[in-house]
């Protein structure tokens, strides 16, 4: 038996270091919940105080206390008191989790000189805002895509913006993302992850950390190529270990079908394929997920704010639920239906959780709970610890556990 199974091992090396190499399986780090698009021209020191005083302020102004806000965004009273204190607390602390500015749609098309001045601009106000009070823990830029028009404006976007970020000895921050749009090929993550490589050697003395970044999913031509295959997943494998999020774009998926105006949203059925391949095919290799954003903004009078907040709400734990754990926030007051609605989905379920994972040793042992409902309930306890649904301290008085151990079952689905 001893020479069978050395024959298996054999057999079996290239398919078990394949395994190893493309599925590692989840980092278990922060991930942020939303990521929020500023454009670059708009981009200022102050903007992401900004975005947070302002939602703040449409909050106080249509739902400052907890039965309006219930309404507002479609909640149970009592889930109402427990949320809105905490919407308020991040609003004022931390509103902006994972901050974007860009240089795709929502900058347009500019001279090359005014692009340039925008990004450098953009790389110092970028430093102030790190350096003062509610800074993002994640930042970015979206530059344009590396479709052969836009691809040398692509690049030369890059390049301003790290030269301005980096200058005078400064390092770009840890969790900095630059997002691809449009991708159509496999091979543009190749060349994406050239251009990492590239500029990750030329500064290198100042930025030991590797540069990495996340493609957007909103042409056809990502989900399936013409040979049929999920171009998906290739461009998973192209990334070569820089790739590290999926991102899908609404309406650019959506008017490539020919979907009409009226019918683009989040959960179409279109939508929905796009987003099942995308989960398939980053299932296991340690590539994030994002969903879209919704267009209808939260502007304007009483009815038409709460409207978009009911709406916005709506899809954000529609997509919790399908397990895309982040999305695009395109407006300051869609935060407080983002927070509100994501601090929600993780307080519902958070007593059926914590009681579960109390037993969980015991139940375990007895055959009654398998490893993966460890790691999923571990996982939703520790999600909403690092958005702030739940405190720490919250969660080891309903666990019974500690965050170590908590994390440690998060990651091993064995309760130590």
């Amino acid at each position: 038996m001893r020479y069978l199974a050395e024959d298996l091992d054999r057999l079996l090396a290239v398919s078990d270091a394949q395994l190893a190499a493309g599925y590692p399986g989840d980092s278990h780090a922060r991930q942020p919940v939303h990521t929020a698009y500023i454009p670059a021209h708009r981009f200022a020191a102050n903007s992401v105080r900004l975005w947070g005083s302002e939602a703040l302020a449409t909050l106080d102004e249509f739902a400052p206390e907890p039965p309006a806000f219930a309404e507002a965004i479609g909640l149970r009273p009592g889930l109402a008191e427990d949320v809105l204190p905490l919407v308020q607390a991040k609003l004022a602390a931390e509103p902006i989790e994972d901050l974007r500015i860009d240089f795709e749609d929502g900058y347009g098309l500019r001279s090359d000189d005014t692009e340039d001045a925008h990004a450098r601009a953009a790389a110092r106000a970028l430093r102030a805002v790190l350096a003062g009070e509610s800074a993002p823990a994640y930042t970015g830029i979206r530059c344009k895509s590396l479709e052969q028009p836009a691809r040398r404006r692509a690049v030369a976007t890059i390049s301003a913006f790290l030269d301005a970020l980096t200058e005078n000895g400064a390092e770009p921050p840890a969790g900095f993302l630059i997002t691809l749009p449009k991708v159509t090929s496999a091979a543009q993550v190749t060349a994406m992850t050239l251009l990492c490589e590239r500029f990750e050697s030329a500064y290198a003395p100042r930025h030991p950390r590797r540069l990495r970044f996340e493609i957007q999913i909103e042409t056809p031509q990502a989900i399936i190529g013409p040979d049929g295959a999920a171009t998906v997943a290739q461009c998973i494998s192209a990334g070569q270990g820089r790739l590290t999020g999926l991102h899908y774009g609404t309406y650019d998926y959506s008017a490539a079908l020919g979907i009409s105006a009226a019918n683009q949203s989040l959960d179409h059925p279109a939508a929905d394929h796009a987003r099942a391949v995308m989960q398939v095919a980053a299932a296991g290799t340690g590539i994030r997920l994002s969903d879209g954003s919704t267009n209808v903004l939260p502007a304007g009078n009483r009815d038409q704010v709460i409207a978009a907040w009911q709406l916005h709400a709506r899809l954000v734990r529609r997509s919790l639920e399908r397990g895309f754990y982040q999305g695009w926030d395109l407006y300051p007051a869609q935060l407080v239906s983002r927070y509100a609605a994501t601090y929600a989905f993780y307080r519902e379920g958070l007593p059926a959780a914590s009681a579960r994972l109390r037993a969980y040793a015991d139940r375990a042992s007895a055959g009654l709970e398998e490893p993966a409902t460890g790691r999923a309930l571990a996982g939703h306890l520790i999600r909403a610890i690092d958005c702030g649904a739940a405190s720490g301290a919250e969660v080891v008085a309903l666990t019974g556990l500690d965050q170590a151990r908590l994390r440690s079952l998060r990651r091993t689905g064995v309760a130590s």
